[in-house]
C-alpha cells in the first residue's frame, strides 16, 4: 500500500478495497462464515437472542493496557453477558480516514481478533469505509448472544436486601486515557476486559442474579443511580468499601477528580440476594479479571430510585448521574 497510509481509493470498492480487506481483515478474522464473504452472514440460531451494538471513537486509538480493536470486542461482548447472554457473534464496520497508518490498523485488527478469540466470538461480517480526515480510525461493532431459558437478568429486578458486588477497582481506564492525553507520566493501565468467565461462573453456580451492569461512561455512581431508578429502589454504598487503585486515587486527587464517575472497560455491578453474595464474591474473585471483587453496599428500601454513600466520617451524600460532560470519547 502507497506510503503505508489509507488512501481514499481504498474505499472505492475495487482491487485496492479487496487488497485492503485480504491483506488485514480476512488475515486476522478468517472462519469459515466470513470466509464465504457472502452480503449477510447465516448462523446457528436460539429460541431467544441478546442483541447490542455499539460504536468506538475513543482517543487515542492504542493506550496503556489496549487498544480500539481490543476495546470494541470488551464493550460488545460485556453488553451482551449483562443480560446473561452466551456471546456467539460480532459485526464489525471500519471508518477509515484518509491518511491512516496502515501499520496502527494492522495492530488494531490483529488486537480485536485475539480479544474475540479469548472472548470465544466469532466476527462473521463487517464493512470498510474510507472517508476524507486526519487519519483516525472508529469501529461500529454489532453483537448476538443467546439467552438460556429461563435466565431473566435485568436493570429492575433489585429487591431489598440484595446485596452490591463490583468485580475490581474503579476508574482505571478512564485514568489510563486521561493522563494519555495530558501527556501525565504514569503506569496506569486501562482495565479493558472481556468478562466471559467471571459471567459464566456465576451463572453457572446457579444463583439468582437480579441484576449485572458493567461500569462504563459515567463511572459506579451514574450506574448505581440508573439501576436504582429502573428497580425503585434505594441503593446505599460505602465510600471506604469502594475499590480504587492508590496510583488511581493519587491520580484523581491531582486533578480533583472523583472516582466514583471515573468510567471503566471491564468491570461489573451485580447485585443478588444476600444470602448467596459470599458465594458470589468468591467466585467472581477466582474468575479472570475479579480478584479485587468487593461487596460495597446493599438495597436498603423502596423507593423512586435514590443512591447514597455513606461517607467515612459516619455522614451520608445522596449521589445522582454524572453531571456535565465528563471525559469524551474514552470507548
Amino acid at each position: 500500500m502507497e506510503d503505508d497510509k489509507i488512501l481514499m481509493v481504498h474505499g472505492s470498492g475495487g482491487s485496492a478495497t479487496g487488497e485492503l480487506i485480504d491483506t488485514i481483515f480476512d488475515k486476522e478474522f478468517s472462519n469459515k462464515t466470513l470466509d464465504q464473504m457472502e452480503d449477510s452472514a447465516v448462523v446457528p440460531g436460539s429460541g431467544r437472542i441478546a442483541m447490542t451494538t455499539d460504536s468506538f471513537v475513543v482517543t487515542p486509538a492504542e493506550f496503556r493496557g489496549g487498544d480500539i480493536g481490543r476495546l470494541c470486542v470488551c464493550g460488545t461482548v460485556n453488553d451482551l453477558l449483562m443480560r446473561g447472554a452466551v456471546p456467539k457473534y460480532l459485526t464489525c464496520g471500519f471508518i477509515l480516514e484518509e491518511g491512516l497508518s496502515v501499520d496502527l490498523l494492522k495492530r488494531v485488527v490483529h488486537s480485536m481478533a485475539e480479544t474475540a478469540r479469548e472472548a470465544g466470538v466469532e466476527i462473521v461480517a463487517g464493512d470498510t469505509k474510507v472517508v476524507n480526515g486526519n487519519g483516525e480510525l472508529y469501529i461500529n461493532t454489532a453483537g448476538v448472544g443467546f439467552v438460556p431459558d429461563g435466565l431473566e437478568i435485568s436493570a429492575d429486578k433489585a429487591e431489598v436486601g440484595d446485596q452490591i458486588l463490583v468485580s475490581g477497582t474503579m476508574g482505571d481506564h478512564h485514568a489510563a486515557i486521561l493522563s494519555e492525553r495530558m501527556e501525565i507520566e504514569t503506569d496506569i493501565q486501562s482495565d479493558n476486559a472481556p468478562l466471559v468467565d467471571m459471567v459464566s461462573n456465576l451463572i453457572g453456580a446457579g444463583l439468582h442474579i437480579h441484576t449485572l451492569r458493567d461500569i462504563t461512561r459515567g463511572g459506579l455512581g451514574t450506574v448505581l443511580k440508573e439501576l436504582s431508578e429502573s428497580s425503585k429502589k434505594t441503593f446505599t454504598i460505602e465510600d471506604d468499601l469502594i475499590p480504587v487503585t492508590d496510583k488511581v486515587r493519587d491520580f484523581c486527587g491531582l486533578l480533583g477528580l472523583d472516582p466514583v464517575y471515573m468510567g471503566n472497560e471491564g468491570k461489573l455491578v451485580c447485585i443478588l440476594p444476600k444470602e448467596e453474595s459470599d458465594k458470589a464474591l468468591e467466585i467472581i474473585r477466582h474468575s479472570r479479571y475479579g480478584e479485587n471483587a468487593c461487596r460495597i453496599g446493599e438495597v436498603t428500601a423502596d423507593s423512586d430510585g435514590r443512591l447514597f454513600a455513606r461517607t467515612r466520617i459516619g455522614g451520608e451524600r445522596e449521589l445522582d448521574v454524572l453531571q456535565g460532560e465528563g471525559l469524551p470519547r474514552i470507548c
